[in-house]
């Protein structure tokens, strides 16, 4: 076995193999770019070492800086995590010249792997199928087209060299076609550096059901059973679970042979997993199940399968690279139980999920009795624009389908966070919605429950209102500066020989301004809310808590603060607020103007407008990459162009001022 590992990635994943490693007795190493200088998985690692500036393809995926830092450190081996250079066989190759291990596939296989395109047609050749469409080497727009109408819409396009969501496009008429091609490519090239492209018939409501699959030197192979992956938003995952809700044994069965034969085909060593899309009949029955792609590394949803088996797979990836047979025989891989899995990201779901930046000020996650968290963040600690936003994974273990969701409700319920906006929310909707409860899942489910899952507007309710009140005013006395026990110490409106005085608390909550009056009683406090007036008591808990009891039913939820934010977080919901100084200038609700600012920071990747052309209202003018994903900044009105602030290739932050467009002249 290694004595030293280098872990060439960095968040959860990297801790996630730090902790397998120390079980093991293996020294890790941890390298980081000038962003991650300060992260968790470095503090974690027994060493770690700089490799670059903040932009991946200058830290993270310079093959050079890792390799040396693999040397000077004197690992043997090298675990790449997912993403990044999981996949790269340049990477795996390189390493093997020098003399260190990848822990991971031969780069043989990889390369088999690699391109989807290649991919489908070595499984066509072994008798596994795959989803009808094209995945041949012409590429011209001409022939792509021609192909897409032998196909039928709606098609696919896809790139053939990566996944994750990138270069991706649907596409439902002939005429939309030529357009999603060139930015499906482009996509592709900024992502992958290669343009090519595969197509596939689309189909309607398919679901993602992925094999994970493992092989040793030995010629061993064995598959660890199936999960359900269809649960996403642009392609990208965002719940997993294990085994597939609905799938039979008899199908159970097949698609692990599938998956094996796949593996067989290119004499995989190592974890990976073969995905396959399937339609189903309303009775749950696999209709069809195609081959789509085999991911040649660990997955991120590799917790659920740990879950249902009680293996751990980093320790079976390091035992592999090592030389060691697997440790199990195929029949000896048990199944037990039911776990699902959901991805915490920061980003605006109401805003179409675009990715969110900020400083993790309050943080709590749930028990480690109540499900298993993965992350690679602590308080304090910041979502940058340069990597994945991904906070954690939340696992949650049961003995059937039903106790693994309730318990998945109930951690989401626990879990908190102040200071970069999440999808916390969105995923208890997921999680409570009664066709998820059924199992009724598909990768349309998202867009299906749309309105369910993303309610145009929510009032605040009482209780809400009233803990962000009650916070306040159970805030503890300073225990500096002044005796904490003097009555001028109060925050009750306390008053010598004279009844109290009301205390009045104001908040924003988004646009609107909300003011609370607060009496003191006896045990209690007398709240004016909007028109309502009630009797409220409240308590802070050991465990950081707020109990609070209003006209009589008593509710227990968590409050977050920093500055003047704060955040109530009740049965899988939260309210945000600022506290505000009736005093201060009201802010300019006039800021914006003719001008248009960046969602988000990124960097701009097309240009579609010059100064002084005159533009139509939703015509595209500029394309911003962030976070693994394109947005369009479209014009918000018919105007012509006056200046233009950023050219392509230009980073941006968030807020910063792109165009400004200036009314348009009449003729």
């Amino acid at each position: 076995m290694f004595s030293k590992i280098l872990i060439a990635n960095r968040g959860e994943i990297a801790c996630r193999v730090i902790r397998t490693a120390r079980r093991m007795g293996i020294a890790t190493v941890a390298v980081y770019s000038d962003a991650d200088a300060n992260v968790l998985h470095v503090a974690m690692a027994d060493e770690a070492r700089h490799i670059g500036p903040p932009p991946a393809r200058e830290s993270y995926l310079n093959i050079g800086a890792i390799i040396d830092a693999a040397r000077q450190s004197g690992a043997e081996a090298i675990h790449p995590g997912y993403g990044f250079l999981s996949e790269n066989v340049n990477f795996a190759e390189a390493c093997a010249k020098a003399g260190i291990v990848f822990i991971g596939p031969p780069a043989d296989a990889i390369r088999a792997m690699g391109s989807k395109a290649a991919a489908k047609a070595l499984m066509e050749a072994n008798g596994v199928p795959v989803v009808p469409g094209y995945h041949g080497d012409a590429q011209d727009a001409a022939a792509l087209a021609a192909e897409a109408e032998r196909i039928g819409y709606p098609v696919l396009i896809k790139a053939s060299a990566g996944g994750g969501g990138r270069g991706m496009r649907i596409v439902t008429r002939a005429d939309e076609f030529a357009r999603a091609l060139i930015g499906a490519k482009r996509e592709a090239a900024g992502a992958f550096g290669d343009d090519r492209i595969l197509l596939e018939r689309y189909l309607e409501r398919p679901r993602h059901i992925e094999v994970q699959v493992f092989g040793d030197a030995h010629g061993n192979i064995v598959h660890l059973w199936e999960r359900d992956c269809s649960i996403q938003r642009r392609h990208q995952k965002i719940v997993e679970e294990a085994p597939a809700p609905g799938l039979g044994k008899k199908e159970r069965d097949k698609l692990g042979e599938m998956a094996v034969a796949a593996a067989r085909a290119v004499g995989y060593v190592g974890a990976g997993t073969v995905e396959f899309i399937a339609e189903f009949t309303a009775g749950h029955d696999a209709k069809h199940v195609y081959f789509m792609e085999m991911n040649t590394r660990l997955q991120v949803e590799h917790p659920v399968t740990e879950a249902i088996t009680g293996l751990d797979l980093v320790e079976w990836q390091l035992r592999v690279a090592a030389g060691e047979s697997l440790p199990l025989r195929q029949d000896e891989i048990a199944l037990q139980g039911h776990a699902i899995e959901v991805r915490l990201y920061a980003e605006n779901p109401e805003r179409g999920f675009l990715p969110a930046t900020g400083t993790l000020h309050g943080l709590h996650f749930p028990d480690g009795d109540l499900a298993r968290v993965d992350t690679g963040v602590r308080e304090g600690d910041a979502v940058t624009p340069f990597y994945d936003p991904m906070i954690a994974k939340i696992v949650a273990w049961g003995e059937d389908r039903a106790i693994a969701r309730a318990r998945l409700q109930r951690a989401l319920a626990d879990t908190a966070i102040l200071g970069v906006t999440t999808n916390l929310a969105f995923l208890h909707r997921v999680i409570a919605a009664p066709d998820f409860a059924a199992g009724a899942v598909d990768t349309g489910f998202i867009e299906r429950h749309h309105d369910a899952l993303l309610p145009s507007s929510r009032a605040v309710p009482d209780i809400a209102l009233a803990a962000a009140a009650l916070w306040q005013l159970t805030q503890p006395p300073p225990h500096s500066g002044a005796d904490r026990f003097s009555p001028w110490a109060r925050r009750d409106g306390w008053r010598l020989n004279l009844m109290p005085t009301p205390v009045t608390l104001h908040f924003r909550h988004g646009a609107e301004d909300m003011t609370i009056d607060a009496t003191a009683e006896r045990g209690g406090w007398h709240l004016r809310l909007g028109d309502r007036d009630c009797r409220a008591t409240a308590e802070r808990l050991p465990d950081g808590r707020l109990s609070v009891t209003l006209d009589g039913l008593r509710t227990t939820l968590r409050v977050l603060e920093h500055d003047a934010a704060l955040a109530v977080f009740l049965d899988g919901e939260s309210w945000h607020f600022m506290m505000v100084d009736p005093l201060a200038p009201p802010a300019d609700a006039d800021a914006g103007g003719g001008r248009l600012t960046a969602p988000m920071p990124g960097r701009v990747i097309q240009l579609l407008v010059a100064p002084g052309e005159a533009v139509r209202r939703g015509q595209a003018m500029m394309v911003i990459e962030a976070m693994k994903m394109e947005h369009t900044i479209a014009a918000p009105r018919d105007g012509v162009v006056q200046a233009v602030h950023y050219a392509a290739g230009d980073p941006v932050e968030e807020g910063a001022e792109l165009i400004e467009l200036a009314e348009e002249k009449p003729g």
